[in-house]
């Protein structure tokens, strides 16, 4: 990545921040502790848990809030924002919040080095990584979703996908009888060539960085080596922590001590260890539903004993193998974000394309609940959907078996509610909404409604008739100092319902 100026932002870059990070913070107020008052018009009006009035210009990205005060609106900024959310959250909850006011002002201030960076790199040629590199906004529920742990900005900015950086990783070398390793790794021994008596073991320059006060006893008696860097250069994707390496066709998947969104990012032990029965239950109902769907098998894991999960390094199928001839794969986040040459936004047949999207996401997430017992997190991260040369979705790519449950491990109950929250309310409610906003008129939710109905699953007459949808409550979550794996839902509007 180039080298770029890390001055705080003013002026043009710090606007765009304050509305970058103030959007998916007031979506979490409005979702889950105001209440919206009868009204129409550009600006909408919500009663907050003290009685206090806030307003804000409405849509997927709500902006401009303001609150009333001694008889008239007045403007709040980012920073009175978090000041108000962090207010109505103590008087509602009785708690302090910890650090999540913290994070929320790291997360706007991560979007405006973010921004700075940006204007200054090349954005990659292929638009699969253009995708993947899209995401500014991220995930448009959480209140910090951009936050960084709050570490300095050189720290982390060389290792920022939507600062388009690519970078070498660490070849490290472990010795033989210190490795740990589930499932086929041999890819991992292309990266380079271990002394005899160690393994290979790749990994991300910023958790070497992080732990490295931990490793240093470890390198000191020969237990690790440090081997140098790879001669390609690899490309961290939405998720930060995971890196596509395109001459090798791999992905790589590493633990990173940053808290990201819910989570610290760590590859846990417990989910390692069940990796393979997950992955393996995943892979056999892709093969039995056949193509064009496609599940990017996580083929194995490999690490040092005595940091078990700290260099834990996860082997990941490549596209190549998985994609239709002449697809391009693209992912659903960046499809929601908005990308230079997104088809999103130039379909010329929006409601053609919105049925052929529909048609190729949402069978096999279904089959895979129904028919396999496989409950994947068909989230906006987790899908891949690649189209043909007029821009038109031919097929779905899903990926993750460490955020795959299967049944029972999870009961049938469990499994559907998370599945229509990933599923519904963050995947295909996004992609209908940025339709919506890019070909006003478009009403995507009958088609949405029609393609649901053709799949014979008992749960899908409730699913379309219910009055309300289970959405994530990651501001509360946060807030509660909840485990960020322990999902709480609370009652949307079913669009599926009216259509």
């Amino acid at each position: 990545m180039d080298r770029v100026d890390l001055t705080p932002p003013t002026g043009a870059v710090g606007r765009r921040a304050d509305a970058y990070a103030t959007a998916p913070l007031l979506n979490c107020l409005l979702r889950e502790v105001a209440e919206p008052l009868p009204g129409a018009g550009d600006r909408r009006v919500h009663r907050l848990p003290d009685g206090r009035l806030l307003r804000v210009r409405p849509g997927r990205r709500p902006a401009d809030p303001e609150v009333y005060t001694a008889g008239t609106w007045r403007p709040i900024g980012h920073p009175e924002l978090v000041k108000l959310v962090a207010e109505e959250l103590r008087r509602h909850t009785g708690l302090p919040g910890g650090d999540l006011p913290a994070e929320m002002i790291d997360s706007r201030e991560a979007v405006a080095a973010l921004l700075t960076a940006r204007a200054r790199a090349t954005a990659p040629a292929d638009p699969y990584l253009r995708s993947e590199q899209s995401l500014l906004t991220g995930h448009p529920h959480h209140p910090a979703p951009k936050a960084r742990g709050g570490g300095p900005v050189a720290s982390w900015l060389p290792y920022a996908p939507e600062a388009h950086a690519r970078f070498p990783l660490v070849l490290l070398g472990v010795r033989e009888d210190q490795v740990a390793e589930e499932g086929d790794t041999r890819a991992l021994d292309a990266f380079g060539t271990a002394p005899p008596g160690y393994r290979l073991l790749p990994a991300h320059p910023w958790q070497l960085d992080l732990v490295a006060r931990d490793l240093a006893p470890a390198f000191a008696d020969g237990r690790l080596l440090r081997l140098g860097t790879t001669a390609s250069e690899a490309w961290p994707t939405a998720a930060v922590r995971t890196v596509y390496e395109p001459r090798r066709d791999l992905f790589l998947k590493f633990s990173l001590d940053v808290r990201i969104t819910n989570d610290i990012r760590r590859l846990w032990r417990h989910d390692l260890q069940r990796l393979r029965r997950t992955d393996t239950a995943a892979g056999q109902a892709f093969a039995a539903m056949g193509p064009p769907a496609a599940w990017l098998s996580d083929r194995g894991y490999r690490t040092a004993a005595f940091a078990f999960e700290e260099l834990a390094v996860l082997v990941r199928d490549g596209l190549r193998g998985h994609l239709l001839p002449d697809a391009t794969p693209l992912l659903a986040a960046g499809l929601a974000e908005g990308f230079e040459g997104s088809p999103l936004a130039a379909a010329p047949d929006p409601a053609g394309w919105w049925e052929a999207y529909l048609r190729q996401v949402v069978p096999p997430a279904l089959t895979a609940f129904d028919t396999h017992g496989v409950v994947l997190e068909a989230h906006l991260q987790n899908t891949l959907v690649a189209v043909d040369r007029a821009g038109t979705p031919v097929q779905a790519l899903f990926r993750d078996a460490e955020g795959t449950k299967l049944l029972p491990d999870v009961t049938r109950a469990a499994g559907w509610q998370r599945l229509v929250y990933c599923l519904v309310v963050n995947h295909l409610t996004e992609i209908a909404g940025a339709l919506a906003d890019h070909h006003p008129g478009l009403d995507p939710w009958p088609a949405a409604r029609r393609e649901l109905a053709r799949h014979p699953l008992p749960e899908i007459p409730a699913l379309l008739t219910a009055p309300t949808l289970p959405g994530k409550t990651n501001l509360l979550l946060r807030w509660t100092g909840a485990d960020g794996a322990d999902a709480r839902y609370l009652p949307l509007p079913n669009p599926l319902a009216g259509a």
